[in-house]
């Protein structure tokens, strides 16, 4: 991980605004003062159907897609179509990414069951997602993204409700019987998510291709954003697209249901068409109006998004790791933490919405300072 004075000479502000609102409230939901007295809207659904939790990762795999004409188009320009240097950097960055995530997976190494450690896991399936992304926008045109985006869904689909699980038959989309279950327990053993017989992994193997269509219909909206269109042009087109999608989702879902652990083709269409919608709003208030007093926290999260959900979630690891004594009872320190303070005299979802809260702010401090300093994390 590099350390930048500066950040990237083309940028888009209402794209570091929209990744910003996806850092934190992923880390919002992931770190509950109690698991057990969470809102409902904070949880994800337990299997088919989509909550307000569910739209945070594929919003974060939309936004990879769109930040990557930003980056790449300039120093292609500027460099004359050599596509050399940024082979290197998206090999480099992928395998950081891949190897941060597997940290995350294992800290502290020293507990780790090594016959059945997580493999799959949120930062590894950006890193897949941005490798082949970055690729297809490197060596494929518009038309050609287009095909494969269509084909990663249509074809993902079809292999999902045709293709047959042993012992189980075709079209079984439970928990137990999915095909995407099986070929995670197939390949990856026990190093997965959930066991077998179980759904396998919700970043699994079959489930990160339509995933890579999350971050191709990005693509598409930061080239859309990047062209020499004028800007009601660029709204019109984002709300049209984005209402237009997640119709499609939402018609589709009674064949193939919405469901962010299988990452089905309809849950991409839904999501997607939200990210667009969210995203028009955004660059509406932030790029076009001189409105965007509101998105000063979103954008020192996005500014320093991988640097503040790997941090929360190292910490968030440690506290649950170190234990203490409390009342005659072993806890962990996030437990014995969250039971002195918010516990003490809120009431339970309350307390444990609160404790959320103010783990965001303390990341929001901790990224103001970075911000303020001209420091930006780059892998």
């Amino acid at each position: 991980m590099a350390l930048a004075r500066t950040a990237g000479p083309d940028r888009l502000s209402s794209l570091d605004v929209f990744r910003g609102v996806t850092i934190a409230a992923m880390i919002l939901v992931n770190n509950p003062g109690d698991g057990a007295t969470t809102y409902a809207p904070l949880l994800h659904a337990d299997w088919h159907g989509c909550t307000p939790t569910d739209l945070i990762f594929p919003f974060f795999l939309f936004a990879v897609g769109v930040a990557l004409p930003y980056a790449f188009a300039g120093r292609l320009a500027r460099s004359g179509g050599d596509r050399g240097p940024l082979h290197r950097q998206i090999l480099r960055r992928t395998l950081i990414l891949f190897g941060l995530g597997l940290f995350l997976n294992w800290f502290p190494f020293y507990s780790v069951d090594w016959p059945t450690a997580r493999i799959p896991g949120v930062l590894q399936r950006i890193a897949v997602v941005y490798l082949c992304a970055a690729l297809a926008w490197l060596h494929l045109r518009p038309r050609g993204r287009a095909v494969l985006a269509v084909v990663l869904l249509a074809g993902y689909w079809l292999a999902m409700v045709l293709v047959p699980v042993p012992g189980v038959g075709a079209g079984d989309l439970s928990p137990q019987g999915n095909l995407a279950g099986w070929i995670d327990h197939a390949v990856l053993g026990a190093h997965t998510w959930k066991r077998a017989p179980g759904p396998g992994d919700p970043e699994g193997l079959l489930s990160t291709l339509p995933a890579l269509a999350s971050a191709l219909a990005g693509l598409f909206a930061g080239d859309w954003l990047r062209s020499a269109r004028t800007p009601l042009v660029k709204i019109r087109g984002l709300l049209l697209a984005g209402f237009a999608t997640t119709a499609a989702g939402l018609a589709l879902s009674p064949w193939f249901p919405l469901n962010k652990n299988l990452w089905t083709s309809t849950y991409v269409l839904f999501t997607t068409g939200l990210a667009l919608l969210l995203l028009a709003a955004i660059y509406l208030t932030v790029d076009l109006q001189p409105r965007d007093g509101w998105a000063r926290p979103f954008t020192l999260f996005g500014t320093n998004a991988i640097a503040a959900f790997f941090g929360s979630t190292l910490l968030a690891k440690i506290l649950l790791r170190i234990h203490c004594e409390d009342a005659g009872e072993t806890v962990t320190l996030q437990a014995w933490l969250y039971r002195h303070s918010f516990g003490a005299w809120l009431p339970e979802y309350v307390g444990s919405l609160a404790w959320a809260l103010a783990y965001v702010a303390l990341w929001l401090g901790l990224m103001t300072v970075l911000y303020r300093r001209r420091i930006f994390l780059k892998v």
